[in-house]
């Protein structure tokens, strides 16, 4: 259920990241590695990245598969960016909102993906979501599980919360009242990622002396320093430092 990858580091071509590593990013919207659901992520794709001095990322987003927009093509080849966000996706529950519910989602200096699904979608977020003040939950920006799971993320880090702490908090809640649900989450403010694993991969490589970091849901080369994280796992990362955290299940 969708792929996604998160990099900070030097400022490189989105087509680096994204188009030239064998297994990267684009080869993963037909052919993933490692993806436990799912086999085509043809349901549309997003990127999102930051502009030097800028702190409020761009986004391109479409609702059919990576492989067949020329205008990204185009796109990652020029755009040259030291922060970004991107995903393909295989919808959860075909043709709901198209665009509007491909990640990465946004809101000020963040940049957010949901892959997974949340289980017994939509009656099992019903109480999540009465927890949202109502103009959060009116203003969802797509009918879809992962948009309620941003709702949720975003309305944390309004109030103030460190971005791990805005993920362990939905993934809590979502894990409690929708058991069995896959949340491995990502996000960036362009500085630092935080992401969750629970319920399919998630893979970091860090390189402190080139301060590079990427987060992905899987290796898009064979560079050894690849390290997969646990399932219930938080990490959260910088330029040049890892740190992973275990995250409990739900009180039953």
């Amino acid at each position: 259920m969708c792929r996604h990858i998160a990099r900070l580091g030097p400022q490189v071509p989105l087509r680096e990241v994204l188009v030239a590593p064998e297994h990267g990013l684009y080869t993963q919207s037909w052919a993933p590695r490692r993806q436990r659901y799912g086999t085509v992520n043809a349901d549309g794709f997003g990127v999102g990245w930051y502009a030097p001095g800028d702190p409020v990322p761009a986004r391109y987003r479409r609702s059919g598969p990576i492989w067949a927009d020329q205008s990204f093509a185009d796109l990652a080849r020029v755009v040259r960016s030291e922060a970004l966000l991107a995903a393909v996706r295989d919808a959860t529950e075909a043709g709901a909102d198209g665009e509007a519910a491909a990640a990465p989602f946004a809101s000020g200096p963040w940049l957010f993906s949901h892959n997974g699904a949340l289980a017994g979608w939509p009656e099992s977020a019903a109480a999540p979501a009465a927890e949202l003040p109502p103009a959060e939950l009116l203003g969802l920006a797509a009918r879809c599980d992962s948009a309620l799971v941003w709702a949720l993320v975003l309305h944390a880090l309004r109030a103030g919360d460190a971005m791990g702490d805005a993920l362990c908090a939905a993934v809590a809640r979502l894990a409690a009242a929708a058991p069995g649900s896959r949340l491995n989450l990502l996000l960036t403010d362009g500085v630092s990622v935080a992401a969750t694993a629970w319920g399919d991969t998630l893979w970091y490589l860090n390189d402190p002396d080139g301060h590079r970091t990427v987060v992905a849901s899987e290796p898009y080369d064979e560079d050894p320093r690849w390290t997969e994280a646990p399932d219930r796992t938080l990490l959260t990362a910088t330029r040049t430092d890892v740190l992973l955290t275990p995250l409990k299940e739900p009180a039953t």
